[in-house]
């Protein structure tokens, strides 16, 4: 890929090189309208000054960037404490960077590349529909981890380590089917999403499909575009499908939290987990044994998963290996949550 000079930038602005320095340095003496025209070719070139150039030639920085959506989910805090320690241990420094729920992750790496001189960055959750081609932009090496890239898309441009989320989902669901519970409802991400909210879903239609279930779609609960993976967003989607009227046995939520806020809004509505309604989750999180009932859920390996992402990492860094993907295997931990075997759902 070419790199962007100083005067690619006033060519395809129309303008001197001494104009793009004044828009770059801030001068008072440039007409604001060229000013803005400026900026945004910057900014869509990814063109980094000369000056800073030269500065991290200068600089044998030694910075790993870690950009997570969802800082405040439980899954990720001992996720980020592992993958602090495997950087420490190999000298390098870790910068946390948290993206809002529907920013654009590649956008906000590049505006850290041109900041501070990355050697690797590692994508931790989220909504991953970039393309390949994006991705690419980047130069620094990356690891997608826990999201559902990989799952539809491997080649070289990136590595990614997770678990398979349809496996896993379809592990959960067909479980609640053997146990008898039939009229099984399952509280999912948004109705457009691309990433574990769809596998997750597509495992739940594939154990329903195995077991001789019709899928009643009344029973799917997506998220609304601004709720998230919280407990509130699980309570107020239960209390939609309490409120529904539809027959239900058991509810499978795509993550503990939700999960959490389903069971709450089963007691608040004078009714009992799991003798009146079985709740599952996903994720494995610490709160799910210690909950009342205790959570039946898949657990995520979360610190193998993160030890395994830093590990790739550093081999792309030391050209030691090529870009590349891993699956670990989720572990289904059977707790209160979903009560004894039924004989059927109406038991």
């Amino acid at each position: 890929m070419k790199t962007i000079t100083i005067k690619d930038i006033a060519k395809l602005c129309g303008v001197g090189v001494s104009t793009v320095s004044r828009a770059m340095n801030d001068h008072p003496d440039i007409n604001p309208e060229t000013k803005q025209r400026i900026m945004e070719v910057i900014r869509e070139t990814n063109y980094i000054p000369n000056n800073s150039a030269r500065n991290l030639k200068r600089t044998d920085s030694k910075t790993i960037a870690v950009l997570v959506k969802g800082l405040d989910n439980p899954l990720f805090g001992r996720m980020i404490r592992v993958i602090e320690e495997e950087i420490g241990k190999k000298k390098y420094s870790m910068v946390i960077h948290q993206v809002d729920s529907f920013e654009d992750e590649v956008a906000a790496a590049l505006e850290l590349e041109r900041e501070k001189r990355l050697r690797g960055i590692i994508f931790l959750g989220g909504f991953y529909s970039e393309s390949s081609e994006n991705l690419s932009q980047l130069k620094a090496p990356v690891v997608l981890v826990t999201s559902a890239k990989p799952q539809f898309e491997r080649n070289n441009t990136y590595s990614a380590v997770s678990v398979d989320d349809v496996k896993e989902s379809y592990k959960m669901v067909d479980y609640l089917c053997r146990q008898g519970y039939r009229d099984i409802a399952i509280i999912t991400a948004t109705m457009h999403d691309e990433s574990v909210g769809k596998l997750r879903l597509l495992g739940y239609y594939k154990a329903l499909q195995e077991n001789n279930i019709k899928v009643n779609e009344k029973l799917v609960k997506y998220m609304e575009e601004s709720e998230d993976y919280s407990m509130a967003c699980g309570y107020q989607l239960m209390t939609e499908l309490l409120e529904s009227g539809e027959k239900m046995s058991a509810v499978f939520a795509i993550s503990d939290s939700l999960a959490i806020g389903a069971c709450r809004a089963v007691y608040d509505k004078g009714l009992r987990v799991p003798e009146d309604i079985a709740v599952a989750g996903y994720d494995g999180i610490d709160i799910a044994s210690y909950y009342t009932p205790s959570l039946t859920t898949i657990k995520q390996p979360m610190e193998a998963i993160a030890k395994e992402a830093t590990r790739i990492l550093f081999n792309v860094i030391r050209n030691k290996s090529m870009p590349s993907h891993k699956f670990f295997e989720g572990e289904l931990v059977v707790r209160e949550s979903t009560g004894k075997k039924r004989k059927n759902s109406a038991d």
